[in-house]
C-alpha cells in the first residue's frame, strides 16, 4: 500500500465517521446542522441515508479501489446537496449558522475524497 491508498483510506474513514456523527451534532448544534423545518421526518431522513452512506464508506476504506464509484458519489452529491443548502442559508436567515456548520464539512468532504480518488483514477490508468 502507498501513501496515497493510506490517504484515502483515512479520508474515508473520517468521512464515513463524520456521517455517522450527523445526529449528534444536531442535538448539541442545531443552528450549525439541524434545519429549523417544521418537518422532522425530512431531517430524519436525510439522518438515515447519511448515516448508511457513513457505514458504506467505512467499508469502502478496507479496499477504496474497488469501491471508486461509491467515492465519486459521495463527492458529487456532497457538492449538490452543499450548493442547494447554501442557497437555502443564504435565503433564509434563519438558517444562516449552516454556512459554518454542515456546508463546510460536506464540501471539505468532497473536496478531499475527490483530491484523492482522481490521484487513485490516474495512478491506475
Amino acid at each position: 500500500m502507498d501513501e496515497r491508498d493510506r490517504y484515502l483510506r483515512i479520508a474515508l474513514i473520517i468521512s464515513g465517521i463524520a456521517f455517522l456523527l450527523i445526529y449528534p451534532l444536531s442535538q448539541v448544534w442545531a443552528s450549525g446542522w439541524s434545519w429549523q423545518s417544521a418537518h422532522h421526518e425530512s431531517e430524519h431522513m436525510i439522518i438515515g441515508v447519511y448515516a448508511t452512506l457513513g457505514v458504506f464508506l467505512l467499508l469502502a476504506s478496507r479496499q477504496p479501489e474497488a469501491h471508486l464509484s461509491l467515492i465519486w458519489f459521495t463527492v458529487t452529491s456532497s457538492v449538490v446537496h452543499g450548493l442547494i443548502m447554501a442557497v437555502h442559508a443564504v435565503i433564509d436567515p434563519v438558517e444562516r449558522g449552516h454556512l459554518f456548520g454542515d456546508i463546510p464539512a460536506l464540501f471539505l468532504v468532497a473536496i478531499v475524497l475527490g483530491i484523492l480518488a482522481q490521484r487513485k483514477v490516474v495512478s491506475s490508468t
